[in-house]
């Protein structure tokens, strides 16, 4: 496994923090990031927060948890499938303590028991395992999910709580046998947490509710919090309230009664971690470094340093490439001529993540993590909240179409953004859209499903084993897709005699041992080529022969390697695709007729395109 390889930043991380976690004094705090690495920061003064020890696994890094009984004591959770035990002394260095067993996937989650000694984990093969952790010794498992487990929390009595995608909420006693009390929900279930007293259990609801549950997970009463998804909790030591991050970009402060008191929105916020202790609460950020603020009133005493500029998606427009960043800059890259220097304009259209490009005519338009449109011809215009953040984006005739965090897909008005229809297009978020040549559209969706057609005449094309990912279609005959299920999949298009779109000889290509990201198709459609992109580092291959029909399982062949995993691809032309890696380096992939493969053209970094860009403008200001 390849370790994570990230341009190091003075400010804290090079890529978005994913977990939270402040110690129980509220003299330290630890975040976790896609770069790999856990920043301890002493935040004795929590407004000026001050980097005391960088720990590091081989890939991102989902959780941290303090130990309660000794707290210089802190494990770590990763996708490169390990738990890690740090020592993180006040004053001396930080030294690796132990490294459990390798788990069978990614770890989502941790939690020590009251005891200090055992540490629960969970991790998206559904399993919830205990362990001795000085000895690194498994113990036994004490709960299972049918999808991926996504959080534990353990009572201050030692009661574990798991969640997870399949809508499970599970309390057990380890030191007890028998069976779990469970509830079960229609919607996924990624936060959980008990109440300073452990008699509460607040569940972060995929609907946009927490649930307050009994121990014995009787009802007690539901909050509703937001149109988008609910992600985590946190409580105040008194059990007089509690914080809620949700999708819309929120940190939504209520009393415990469910009285809404405080909401805070703020487009650098990437509320899916938050911690509370000391009358402070943490969140995580899309940029280096966490926010701390004061639970009592929710005012920021300090923010993030500095943005990061991961490339979340790309589109090509005319002769440019418009690569849209974790930071909410827009790169317009010229990529005509490789004899020349790149053109670079940067177009600032928000705070906070463009998950979603569309380009027409020269005007931008960027889908945010916050849930709105952005429309870009010089000047900014943005939609209303849309209900969910926006991973998707496609013009369909002459209508542009979201996809949403929520499932749906909506149509607006390019010109002023207004809502025109809104339609539930899959039962779970919309990842991708492809338009195709002529009209119509695919969708790929977390509910596994590739979708095909007009807006409201949809069929499904393909299933997978696992979410997807990404969709590409060539003209309006090819279509590919990427998922979770380590597979690319790739079919003709066609039309029923109604006029249904359809897949004919649907091939699944085998990709690597980890998630596939992205996905593109070059070349002709009689022979197209395959490039698909993946959590492990690398960008594959593959030449797709129509005659070996349905039953054909081929490995891709590795074209290049980056330093993160590959994020998202762009079809240039027939001939070209742009790629893009979370290490910030963006490709270009050409084939010229007569060559087996197609290979790398040219390359760039997007942090010196954005360094060069700003640089080149404060020289023009002089």
């Amino acid at each position: 496994m390849r370790p994570i390889d990230l341009p190091r930043t003075e400010s804290g991380h090079a890529a978005p923090i994913t977990h939270v976690g402040l110690r129980n004094d509220a003299r330290r705090l630890a975040s976790c990031s896609y770069d790999g690495t856990v920043i301890v920061w002493d935040i004795s003064d929590p407004a000026l927060p001050v980097r005391s020890a960088t720990l590091r696994h081989r890939r991102l890094v989902n959780a941290s948890a303090w130990n309660p009984a000794v707290p210089q004591l802190l494990a770590t959770a990763s996708a490169d499938k390990t738990v890690a035990l740090w020592n993180v002394p006040d004053d001396g260095p930080a030294t690796l303590v132990n490294v459990l067993a390798r788990h069978t996937d990614d770890i989502n989650s941790v939690a020590w028991l009251p005891d200090g000694e055992r540490l629960i984990c969970v991790s998206e093969d559904g399993r919830a395992t205990m362990w001795e952790a000085a000895a690194g010794r498994f113990l036994r498992e004490v709960g299972s999910h049918e999808a991926h487990c996504m959080m534990v929390s353990v009572s201050v009595d030692g009661m574990v709580a798991t969640v997870g995608e399949d809508g499970l909420v599970a309390v057990s006693d380890p030191d007890l046998d028998g069976e779990p009390a469970v509830r079960r929900y229609d919607s996924s279930i990624e936060g959980c947490a008990w109440s300073g007293s452990g008699d509460i259990l607040a569940v972060a609801r995929d609907d946009g509710a927490v649930d307050l549950l009994s121990k014995k997970l009787e009802h007690l009463r539901t909050i509703e919090v937001s149109t988008s998804a609910a992600r985590c909790v946190a409580w105040s030591e008194d059990d007089t309230r509690f914080v809620v991050g949700a999708y819309d970009g929120s940190l939504h402060f209520f009393t415990a009664d469910g009285e809404l008191v405080h909401r805070v929105a703020d487009a650098r916020l990437w509320p899916r971690s938050v911690s509370a202790a000391g009358g402070l609460v943490a969140a995580g950020s899309f940029r280096s470094s966490p926010h701390i603020l004061d639970f009592a009133t929710a005012t920021e005493i300090a923010g993030p340093a500095e943005a990061t500029h991961g490339p979340n998606v790309m589109a090509a427009g005319g002769e440019e490439l418009f690569i849209g960043c974790d930071s909410g800059t827009v790169v317009a890259l010229a990529h005509t001529d490789p004899a020349e220097e790149p053109r670079v304009r940067l177009l600032e259209l928000t705070e906070g993540p463009i998950l979603s490009l569309a380009v027409r005519d020269g005007v931008v338009y960027a889908g945010t993590y916050a849930g709105h449109v952005v429309r870009y011809d010089g000047d900014r215009l943005m939609s209303e909240q849309l209900g969910a953040p926006l991973p998707s984006l496609c013009f369909d005739g002459g209508l542009l179409v979201a996809g949403t965090y929520n499932g749906e897909c909506i149509t607006l008005a390019p010109e002023d953004l207004a809502v025109r229809e809104r339609r539930q297009a899959h039962g779970g978020s919309v990842k991708s859209l492809a338009p195709l040549a002529g009209a119509g559209f695919l969708s790929a969706a977390t509910d596994r499903t590739v979708a095909g057609g007009g807006f409201g005449d949809r069929a499904t094309l393909w299933e997978h084993g696992n979410l997807v990912n990404a969709v590409a279609a060539l003209g309006g005959t090819v279509a590919a897709s990427a998922s979770r299920d380590h597979t690319v999949k790739v079919g003709r298009l066609s039309r029923t005699p109604e006029g249904t779109l359809r897949a004919d000889g649907v091939q699944t290509l085998m990709g690597p041992d980890e998630s596939v990201k992205c996905v593109a198709l070059l070349g002709a459609p009689e022979a197209p080529f395959v490039l698909a992109g993946s959590y492990d580092f690398g960008l594959y291959v593959w030449p797709v022969d129509w005659n070996a029909g349905p039953s054909v399982l081929t490995s891709g062949q590795v074209l290049d390697e980056f330093g993160q995993g590959l994020s998202c691809m762009a079809a240039l032309d027939d001939a070209s695709v742009a790629v893009a890696g979370w290490d910030g380096r963006i490709v270009v992939v050409g084939h010229t007729a007569g060559d087996d493969l197609p290979s790398v053209r040219r390359s760039w970094w997007i942090q010196e395109l954005v360094g060069g860009a700003r640089a080149a403008a404060v020289r023009r200001a002089k």
